[in-house]
C-alpha cells in the first residue's frame, strides 16, 4: 500500500469512529423524540423501536396544559427569566473581578486569588444548607432571587477563564489609552471589553447550559408551582399514587431541549474562536 491509501483508510477510521459515538450519543435523544409521539401505554412495550406505530400528536398538547390552570409557557417563561438574569449577572461580576485580578495591583492580591480558587474545591451541597438558611431568613425562599442574585457575585471557573484570557492581551493597549487619558473604567470598557468577546460569550453559553439544567435549587427555593422551572414542572408528571403520563412527560422535555439546541448551534463558532484565539491576533 501507498502512503496515500494508508492515510485515506486511517482517515475513513477516524470518521467511521466518529460517527458510531455520534450515533451512540445521539441515540438517547432519538429515543426521547421518538417516544414523545407514541400512546403511554406503548412507550415502554416498543421501547426497542423509534418509529411510533400510531403517532400521537396530542401529547404535546396535553403536556402544555400543565397542571392546576398553569400552562408550560408559565414554566418556560419563569425558566428563561432566570436564566438571562444569571448569564447578565455572571458575564458582568466575572469579567471586572478577572480584569482586577489581571490587570490591578492591590494588597492581598495573591491571598485574594487563591480564596477564590480554592472555592473551586468545594461541592455544592456543602453551602446549600447555609444559603438556605441566609435566604429563608431575609425572606427570598419562593422567589427567583435565590437563584439569580448569586450570579452577581461571580463564578470562581469563569473569573479564572476571563482573567486568562485578559492576560494574553498586551499591556501596551493599557498604557497608550492612558496617555489619550482613559481611566480604569475607560480602559476596561473601550480596550479590554472588546477583546475578550469570545471568552464572553463562552462564559455566557456555558453559564446558559448550567442554568437552564439547575433543577437542584430550583426545587430547593421555589415551593409555589407558578414559580416552577422547566426541570421542577417536568417532575409533576411521575405519580407513583396514580399512572405517569409518560408521553406527555417526554413531549415536554423535548421542547424543552430546543433552546439549549438552537444556542448551540448560533454560537458555536465562537466557542470554537474562544478556543482557538489567545486573545490577540498579532
Amino acid at each position: 500500500m501507498t502512503r496515500s491509501t494508508n492515510y485515506s483508510w486511517g482517515k475513513f477510521t477516524i470518521h467511521l469512529i466518529c460517527i458510531v459515538i455520534g450515533a451512540v450519543s445521539l441515540y438517547p435523544i432519538l429515543w426521547l423524540v421518538a417516544s414523545s409521539f407514541k400512546e403511554t401505554s406503548q412507550v415502554f412495550v416498543s421501547a426497542q423501536s423509534l418509529i411510533p406505530s400510531v403517532w400521537d400528536f396530542s401529547n404535546y398538547s396535553k403536556g402544555w396544559q400543565g397542571f392546576a390552570g398553569i400552562t408550560f409557557g408559565t414554566f418556560f417563561k419563569n425558566t428563561i427569566i432566570i436564566v438571562c438574569f444569571v448569564v447578565v449577572g455572571t458575564i458582568v461580576s466575572c469579567s471586572m473581578i478577572a480584569y482586577g485580578f489581571a490587570r490591578i495591583k492591590f494588597r492581598g492580591k495573591g491571598f485574594w486569588f487563591g480564596t477564590v480558587m480554592l472555592t473551586l474545591l468545594l461541592p455544592g451541597q456543602i453551602v446549600q444548607i447555609p444559603q438556605y438558611i441566609i435566604f429563608y431568613e431575609i425572606g427570598w425562599v419562593n422567589t427567583f432571587l435565590p437563584l439569580i442574585v448569586p450570579a452577581f457575585f461571580g463564578s470562581a471557573f469563569f473569573i479564572f477563564l476571563i482573567m486568562q484570557f485578559i492576560r494574553t492581551i498586551p499591556y501596551e493597549l493599557d498604557e497608550a489609552a492612558k496617555i489619550d487619558g482613559c481611566s480604569r473604567a475607560g480602559i476596561f470598557l473601550r480596550v479590554i471589553l472588546p477583546l475578550i468577546v469570545p471568552a464572553l460569550v463562552t462564559t455566557a453559553i456555558f453559564e446558559f447550559y448550567w442554568s437552564w439544567d439547575n433543577f437542584f435549587g430550583a426545587l430547593i427555593y421555589l415551593g409555589q408551582p407558578k414559580l416552577y422551572t422547566l426541570g421542577v414542572a417536568l417532575r409533576l408528571f411521575a405519580d407513583p399514587s396514580s399512572g405517569t403520563d409518560w408521553s406527555a412527560m417526554f413531549a415536554m422535555a423535548t421542547l424543552s431541549l430546543i433552546p439549549p439546541i438552537v444556542v448551540f448551534f448560533i454560537f458555536q463558532r465562537y466557542i470554537v474562536e474562544g478556543i482557538s484565539t489567545t486573545g490577540l491576533k498579532g
